[in-house]
């Protein structure tokens, strides 16, 4: 027995089976924590109950999301930007995490199956059927159109990564705010721009078959990294940068998109999530080493 439990531990920590999706953290799997500024995912979430996603797609790991199972949403999806024109939206097949199922596979999400889907599938998140409610539409947390590549694209095509929004919130007010933030990081991030996106809820849930299915966001929040940007861009860019954050309401009136600082954002969070007061979305608040001496560092 001691030597199947040795060989079990050994087993574990080769790195070739760190290929499943949900993983118990980010760390685990080969780049996947490349999503996350200085590697390092939010501090101060403290519901273990929650689900580390590495969301991989043909093979590739794409960005990483915090899942609740039982209320069948992200609590946060974490993504780089890519440049991109924010052309026209690809209409791409949704898929699940077969992970989340305990259905075997090779770590990428799958497209949905026709027909009959499992039962375990149905417990462990959401499906289609969950959103055939006019009401809400399916809302990116990483939307297609801050990524560049197809299959980057594909990838946020995943009900892991989606919420229900409001139909006049999601194609009004937080879409204006997903191109703003993309014309903005397009022009004046120089390297890389981590996104984290996520959401509060206050127990509201859409029912299907008499049954709790999915929790419907209160708010929706996003806040962006970015500590290399144009040092000479105007003022009024400058200050949004290396970083800034944004909140809204999921609702069809009083929903415009109220932008703030990152610790603004995490005063209102510490009050509306399940997190302890060390939350902190970005590492270090986003503050890049400075090469410079400190007596040179406020002329920047």
């Amino acid at each position: 027995m001691r030597m199947l439990t040795s060989l079990v531990l050994a087993l574990t920590a080769l790195p070739y089976l760190s290929l499943a999706t949900v993983v118990q953290d980010f760390n685990h799997v080969e780049r996947c924590k490349d999503s996350l500024y200085m590697g390092t995912p939010p501090r101060g979430i403290v519901d273990i109950r929650l689900k580390k996603i590495c969301q991989r797609y043909a093979d590739k790991p794409r960005y990483v999301t915090l899942y609740d199972p039982h209320k069948r949403i992200p609590v946060y999806s974490a993504y780089t930007f890519k440049k991109t024109e924010g052309d026209s939206r690809v209409d791409y097949p949704w898929m699940y995490e077969p992970q989340l199922a305990e259905i075997d596979g090779n770590g990428n999400m799958l497209p949905f199956p026709t027909g009959h889907l499992p039962m375990n599938l149905e417990d462990s998140q959401a499906v289609l059927d969950d959103y055939s409610d006019v009401l809400y539409e399916r809302g990116h947390l990483n939307p297609d159109q801050h990524q560049s590549t197809p299959h980057d694209r594909a990838a946020t095509y995943t009900l892991t990564n989606v919420v229900p929004e409001i139909r006049e919130f999601n194609i009004g007010p937080w879409r204006e705010y997903e191109e703003r933030i993309r014309v903005r990081l397009n022009n004046f991030c120089r390297g890389t721009a981590y996104i984290v996106t996520g959401v509060t809820t206050r127990g509201n849930m859409i029912r299907r078959n008499n049954q709790d299915r999915v929790a419907i966001p209160e708010d929706i929040w996003s806040a962006y990294c970015c500590t290399e940007y144009n040092r000479n861009s105007p003022h009024d860019v400058r200050i949004l940068f290396p970083s800034h954050a944004a909140l809204a309401k999921n609702a069809k009136e009083g929903n415009s998109v109220h932008e703030m600082t990152v610790q603004e954002l995490e005063m209102f969070l510490k009050n509306h999530m399940d997190v302890d007061q060390n939350l902190q979305i970005f590492y270090d608040n986003c503050v890049s080493p400075s090469p410079l001496p400190l007596y040179l560092q406020h002329t920047i």
